[in-house]
C-alpha cells in the first residue's frame, strides 16, 4: 500500500468508530500522511450565550482533525497534550474548517498544528497537539 492509501484506510477505520465526530456533523474533507482537513457547520445547539460557536465545539473540531492526522500512518496514536487559542468567534450557520499538519514526528512523539478557519478565511482557532504512539495498528498490512 502507498502512504496515501494507508492514510485513507486508517481514516476510514477510525471514522467508523467515531460517533462523536459524526454526530456533530463533521466531515473529512481531505486526508494524507500527517495531515487532515475536517469541517463542521455551526448549528443552533452549538452556540453559546454570546451568540457564537461555543469554544468546546471548535476545540472538538480541531481535536478531531489532530486525531485523524496523527493516526494516518496505521499506528494507534493518542493525544498527550494540547493548547488552543481562540482568535475569532465562529458564527451560527457557518462552516468551520480545521486543517491539521504534522510539525514534528520523532519516535513515538508528534506535534501537530491545527488552524480552524471560518468561511471567509479568517482564523478562528489555533491549536497545537502533542501525540504519543501507543501499541497496536488500525489494520493488518
Amino acid at each position: 500500500m502507498t502512504p496515501q492509501e494507508i492514510a485513507e484506510k486508517s481514516a476510514d477505520i477510525m471514522w467508523a468508530d467515531d460517533p462523536a465526530s459524526q454526530e456533530l456533523g463533521m466531515r473529512i474533507d481531505a486526508i494524507a500522511p500527517g495531515q487532515a482537513v475536517l469541517s463542521m457547520d455551526v448549528r443552533k445547539d452549538m452556540v453559546n450565550g454570546h451568540g457564537s460557536c461555543h469554544g468546546g465545539f471548535s476545540f472538538t473540531l480541531a481535536d478531531s482533525a489532530f486525531a485523524f492526522a496523527c493516526n494516518s500512518y496505521n499506528n494507534r496514536v493518542v493525544g498527550q497534550h494540547c493548547s488552543i487559542t481562540y482568535l475569532s468567534p465562529g458564527k451560527l450557520g457557518e462552516r468551520l474548517t480545521a486543517t491539521a499538519t504534522e510539525t514534528s514526528l520523532t519516535g513515538r512523539s508528534g506535534i501537530y498544528d491545527v488552524t480552524v478557519t471560518g468561511e471567509d478565511g479568517r482564523t478562528v482557532v489555533l491549536f497545537r497537539g502533542h501525540s504519543r504512539q501507543v501499541s497496536g495498528t488500525h489494520f493488518d498490512e
